[in-house]
């Protein structure tokens, strides 16, 4: 399902990834015989500039070590090269097999579940792809026999039982689709997926009576599950029991702030339009139960799985919106935002999810380091919708990262100007465009971006810590900085930043014993930031513990500072701290300000 890179361009990379493995020779004692047994035969057209020649122990250690690194892409290509020169490998097969898989080659990854199949090896994802194929095929009673050659696990068993249901389904056995699910006996976290997929069977099939009492099961488990809530509605509605259901998305509204699928549903319903069911065909609902499984997998870690079946439920139903976004996220997570990207664009353009993806598109191309390309995309968003205030966040905050403060704060000022009034929710936008004003020098417009931020959300911890730290990086207001900064830390107490502002206002105050006691607990909670660090060195100084600060300030040089910050840095650990900036006005301001 996703696109490759080039021939030539693959061959190259690993290559070069080749390259690196000759500082590893001294691993080949502790790879396993069968593996690294070399041989001097060459692939056909493949060429080796380099001069090295092919070795089976070489393209084995290339795919551990891109393995290691998740570029599955390279990986499944070493593994291949490796099995092609040494066929006999059950271990390379298998290797092979889930690498593909893993990286989207679901129609190689099909020939090679059949060779693992062939080989006699009970393999529950090659089990689940080869039942896979037969499902996209319409063959769902070969399907179920291919689903049907054993399991072994929990995950493997609810994998496979309710895609067995589903295949069951497509022949027409509903009773005996029912009874696969309801034989599956596992832990408690099966119950929610068992009555779920009871539902939609039940819904598609027309049995809307018996997908109510499923769906009731379902949402009595788990009330914040998008998807569970979602058909939870539809059942309600079809069932003539419209109000319950509009109680229901309500609540869930109440208490995770809506969502874009569930107010498509609360406009049919509340439109008396006929609600579809969620699933109808095989293939969707075998999808379904490998996105949902595969999502909360990749939540948990184990990207290599969770990105298998994710691949798997797309390359089962192409539109599978929530799976294509789910598997954006495990991308995101591994930092690859290319194949991130890949994954997003799947989204169906007429999703209600389309714009949340394509933002998401936006901002990895920022991660990509393609500034214009990220630009033009989340610009084009706008345009089309100026008052998408996710999309105008998104941009305004790459804008910002890249310290085009001009440009962010015309973006923000954009999304502002779309608004009635303002509402509690919109105190994020203030507040970025607040930062914006300050780092363009415009402080009185900034400040009341702030102090407008803490009316619609009061006591808002960041806002505090900006707003509180501003204040006291200027020598204003201290006394009130002091409080905003306290409540913050008070509201947010492992948060090192804010800890780090306290102890700041605290050394801006000439309050030095208590600026020391707060920046170390700030190094405590962020002990890699160069900023901290710093701090802490000149509150050392200033207590007299001179060793100590030059330690910090060495510290904090190493650690990366912002370029025009490394100058003072270097200059205090030749010289000392020979300036206290903003300690008299600091003084000054404490007596003006007083109580």
């Amino acid at each position: 399902m996703m696109t490759q890179k080039t021939g030539a361009v693959a061959k190259s990379s690993r290559r070069q990834l080749r390259l690196k493995l000759l500082a590893l020779v001294s691993v080949l004692a502790l790879v396993p015989a069968a593996a690294v047994a070399e041989t001097t035969a060459e692939p056909e057209n493949y060429g080796t500039p380099s001069g090295l020649p092919f070795t089976l122990s070489g393209s084995y250690l290339s795919g551990r070590l891109a393995g290691f690194q998740k570029d599955y892409a390279q990986a499944a290509a070493f593994y291949e090269e490796t099995l092609a020169a040494d066929p006999a490998n059950t271990m390379l097969l298998e290797r092979t097999f889930l690498l593909k898989l893993a990286n989207g080659d679901v129609d190689q990854a099909v020939r090679y579940a059949g060779d693992l199949e062939a080989a006699g090896l009970q393999n529950f994802l090659a089990q689940l792809t080869l039942g896979g194929a037969k499902m996209v095929e319409g063959k769902y009673a070969e399907a179920d026999t291919a689903l049907s050659k054993g399991r072994n696990g929990p995950l493997a068993q609810l994998s496979i039982g309710i895609s067995r249901a589903w295949a069951l389904f497509g022949n027409g056995k509903i009773d005996e689709a029912l009874e696969v699910i309801d034989g599956l006996n596992g832990p408690d976290w099966f119950e929610v997926f068992k009555a779920t997929h009871k539902t939609h069977l039940l819904f598609a099939a027309g049995r809307n009576q018996e997908a109510l009492e499923a769906a009731e099961n379902a949402y009595a488990v788990d009330q914040g599950a998008i998807r569970v809530v979602d058909v939870y509605a539809r059942v309600l509605t079809a069932n003539g029991r419209q109000k319950e259901a509009l109680e229901a998305l309500d609540r869930y509204d109440e208490q995770f702030r809506g969502h874009p699928k569930l107010d498509q549903t609360r406009a049919m319903i509340g439109n008396g339009d006929v609600i579809p069911p969620m699933v109808t065909d095989p293939a969707s609902g075998m999808s379904e139960i490998l996105y949902g499984l595969g999502a909360v997998i990749g939540r948990d870690g184990g990207e290599e799985l969770s990105t298998s079946y994710l691949q798997l439920a797309l390359y089962l139903d192409p539109t599978a919106e929530f799976a294509a976004i789910a598997l954006g996220s495990v991308f995101e997570r591994m930092e690859q935002p290319d194949r991130a990207i890949e994954a997003l664009v799947m989204v169906p353009a007429d999703s209600v999810l389309k714009r949340e993806a394509e933002i998401q598109v936006g901002l990895n191309y920022n991660e990509l380091d393609k500034l214009d390309e990220a630009r033009a995309h989340l610009e084009a968003l706008i345009e089309d919708d100026p008052s998408d205030l996710e999309a105008v966040i998104a941009l305004g905050n790459i804008l910002r990262s890249h310290e085009i403060y001009d440009d962010a704060n015309k973006v923000y000022t954009q999304g502002i100007d779309t608004l009635d009034a303002f509402e509690e929710k919109h105190w994020p936008l203030l507040y970025f465009r607040g930062i914006a004003r300050e780092r363009l020098g415009e402080w009185e417009q900034a400040e009341a971006d702030f102090r407008k931020a803490l009316e619609l959300n009061e006591n808002q911890p960041l806002v505090l810590n900006y707003l509180g730290y501003s204040l006291v990086d200027q020598g204003l207001k201290l006394d009130e900085a002091l409080e905003m900064i306290k409540t913050a830390v008070e509201l947010r107490p492992t948060d090192g930043y804010i800890v780090d502002s306290l102890g700041w206002v605290f050394f801006r105050l000439g309050r030095y014993e208590e600026a020391v006691k707060e920046l170390e607990r700030a190094i405590e909670l962020r002990p890699a930031d160069p900023v901290i660090n710093d701090h802490l060195g000149d509150a050392y100084w200033m207590v007299g513990r001179r060793n100590e600060a030059r330690f910090q300030w060495n510290h904090a040089r190493d650690l990366g500072p912002e370029e025009k910050e490394l100058p003072k840095i270097l200059k205090k650990i030749a010289d000392g701290l020979q300036d206290v900036p903003g300690t008299d006005a600091a003084k000054a301001e404490t007596g003006k300000n007083g109580g």
